[in-house]
């Protein structure tokens, strides 16, 4: 043991975080993974239901679950009140993306950016994957900006009423929270198409 491994350093020469290292985090996994990963998926992948009673984004009419919302052609499945039936249904490529473009990025967006009002009910789903991923990348670019925008000092202001009972927690924390709620939904999704390829190798995208 000779050498100190990097996570075994002293508390004292750790690298403060800071504004810029909470949006290096999550930028450098959204250009050098997330965005090859997320490239070229069809409506296929995008709508794919793997299992029974899979909850989605559909056709406004067609769908089963106990609530559709949405404001345009499609809608979202959703229940209320959460927790959802146990087990919950097994939600498709569609239906994560909608949950990460709604509620995860364009509820905070609207919250602290200055984006318009959003939610559930209000919001036009997308009828393709491509149009998903750009609804998708339009929210993650509002929440880069405005993360950035807040620079040092906004990183440690209170969340404000927005957040429920997290009004108080720092900024900072929200920050974590979100790009946390990122990796996981979307490291799901390329789950997904992984598993779409190898049970559908005659449609899968190229």
């Amino acid at each position: 043991m000779g050498e100190t491994l990097p996570s075994m350093r002293q508390p004292e020469t750790l690298e403060p975080v800071t504004n810029q290292l909470l949006r290096d985090q999550i930028d450098w996994l959204w250009q050098h993974q997330l965005l090859g990963r997320l490239h070229g998926m069809s409506d296929a992948e995008y709508f794919w239901e793997p299992a029974v009673g899979c909850w989605s984004v559909r056709p406004r009419g067609t769908g089963s679950a106990p609530i559709q919302v949405g404001a345009g052609e499609m809608t979202i499945d959703f229940a209320v009140p959460v927790p959802e039936p146990d087990p919950p249904p097994f939600t498709t490529i569609a239906w994560r993306l909608g949950h990460l473009i709604v509620s995860v990025l364009g509820l905070r967006n609207a919250s602290h950016f200055g984006r318009e009002p959003v939610d559930y009910e209000s919001f036009e789903y997308a009828s393709t994957a491509q149009e998903a991923l750009a609804q998708l990348n339009t929210e993650y670019r509002i929440w880069l900006a405005g993360v950035e925008a807040l620079g040092e000092d906004g990183l440690k202001r209170p969340c404000g009423e927005a957040e429920g009972p997290f009004a108080p927690d720092p900024m900072a924390r929200l920050v974590l929270h979100i790009h946390r709620e990122l990796i996981h939904h979307l490291s799901e999704v390329c789950l997904l198409r992984d598993l779409y390829r190898h049970t559908n190798p005659n449609g899968a995208s190229t």
